[in-house]
């Protein structure tokens, strides 16, 4: 006999109308500005969706281009109503949305179902919202998958992660861990306390508490296993309830984070890097010919985006032009760019067509700008990661960016601070408490040498 698993917060957490379900994650998926990556796991919260929707769109968003690649997806989130010790399987072959019914993924459970720290609870499952939530998202970015959700409640590191080990497959296999961050605190104090969690989660510390994060368990369990396989963390989107729907004096705090492999670009994308810096060079070569360039795009391509593109010559600086917002499709902003590198920096001569041949291309895809949250100067100067972080600086009329790749050049946070001030036009000791910083990180691509 077929058991599924009915949906239990449909019309609470999210709309219960299939039609106004679709229409609303849609609305949510379009309005985020993901970067270009090809997760292998994801964090992503679990509030209702007027709450975190936005946050956790800005998580799934990444995998519209990876409908039909994605077949399986290992859904962890923590227990709030039923304790389990371990992780617990629901013992249903089909969990239901107002969207539809997913069907799980039986070979997969019984590869896992053994493990001591693994058992079968429906009670577990039966109201649990932390799990569910998710499921719209996917279905409306991935279409067609299998699922194996796990309620998870004391499990260790060590635990969690040897269930994923189990799972964790190729292209074809995704993890997602469903967790909130800080708890009903104020909007100023649950800033700081998630800008530690998030600093411990991102140097993959396996050692979140309950307080810091309610998916501590299986988060934990998924950073052990991130730090062990060599996975990079990405943070998405960073807000609280009191900047989506809440008051500011009891928030929840919420975080989307991706964790890609080594090398995921070059595997999931053939020759993207190739393909980036062709296309660029291709730009300026047909601007320098006086035609139009006209190339396919891959539909990751046609995906809203910001990039710069750098040109040098020698090793020396010869143009650089980019876009700090995804404002308009990736591969329009990105033959944008290279023309604007090659022919309108202002402080530079156009690029002639005998240099071209001796010019490097380069190209940054960038992530969402975070804004950083910081207690004066110092505090600010102690969380910059340096060649991780890109800096945007806006004071006033003031505004201007480093790319990471600037840190080559200016490894001493200060200095690079204070570079980063003049650029802007400000004195290089400038400080106002109302400066306003943000970070953002790029997946760089550069020609061989010419």
């Amino acid at each position: 006999m077929v058991t599924i698993r009915p949906a239990a917060v449909a019309g609470m957490f999210y709309p219960g109308s299939a039609k106004t379900l679709s229409h609303d994650v849609q609305a949510y998926l379009d309005a985020a500005q993901p970067p270009v990556l090809r997760p292998k796991a994801l964090i992503a919260p679990h509030a209702g969706y007027i709450y975190s929707g936005p946050i956790a769109a800005t998580a799934y968003a990444l995998l519209r281009p990876l409908k039909g690649t994605i077949k399986r997806v290992v859904l962890l989130g923590p227990v709030h109503r039923v304790w389990v010790q371990g992780l617990a399987l629901p013992g249903v072959d089909f969990f239901q949305t107002p969207l539809g019914d997913i069907p799980l993924d039986r070979a997969a459970i019984a590869e896992i179902a053994a493990l001591p720290q693994v058992e079968v609870s429906l009670a577990a499952h039966a109201q649990e919202h932390s799990l569910e939530v998710h499921l719209p998202f996917l279905q409306s970015v991935l279409g067609d998958f299998q699922l194996v959700p796990l309620a998870v409640g004391g499990a260790t590191p060590a635990q969690v992660s040897e269930v994923l080990e189990r799972l964790w497959g190729g292209p074809e296999t995704l993890i997602v861990v469903s967790s909130d961050l800080s708890h009903y605190l104020t909007y100023p104090e649950a800033r700081d306390k998630d800008r530690n969690t998030l600093d411990t989660l991102l140097h993959l510390e396996p050692r979140l508490v309950g307080e810091q994060a309610c998916g501590a368990h299986p988060v934990n369990g998924l950073l052990a296993t991130a730090r062990r396989k060599g996975l990079t963390p990405h943070l998405l989107d960073l807000r609280n309830s009191g900047d989506t729907a809440g008051d500011k004096n009891r928030v929840v705090g919420y975080a989307a984070i991706a964790f890609t492999e080594p090398e995921q670009a070059k595997a999931a994308i053939p020759d993207k890097g190739k393909l980036l810096t062709d296309m660029a060079r291709a730009s300026i070569a047909a601007k320098l010919a006086g035609e139009k360039v006209v190339l396919p795009y891959p539909d990751w391509l046609k995906e809203n985006g910001a990039t710069f593109v750098t040109l040098t010559q020698n090793g020396q600086l010869r143009g650089c032009i980019g876009s700090l917002e995804a404002h308009r499709p990736l591969g329009q902003d990105l033959l944008e760019n290279a023309r604007a590198a090659a022919f309108r920096d202002p402080r530079f001569a156009p690029l002639s067509a005998d240099e071209l041949p001796r010019t490097r291309v380069e190209v940054s895809i960038l992530s969402k700008a975070m804004p950083m949250q910081f207690n004066g100067e110092a505090d600010l100067l102690r969380q910059l990661r340096p060649g991780v972080d890109g800096i945007l600086l806006e004071h006033g009329i003031h505004r201007a960016t480093f790319l990471p790749q600037v840190w080559e050049q200016l490894p001493e946070p200060r200095s690079f601070m204070a570079h980063l001030k003049q650029k802007a036009g400000l004195p290089a000791d400038f400080w106002a408490d109302d400066m306003r910083i943000s970070r953002y990180t790029v997946d760089k691509y550069k020609e061989a040498l010419p």
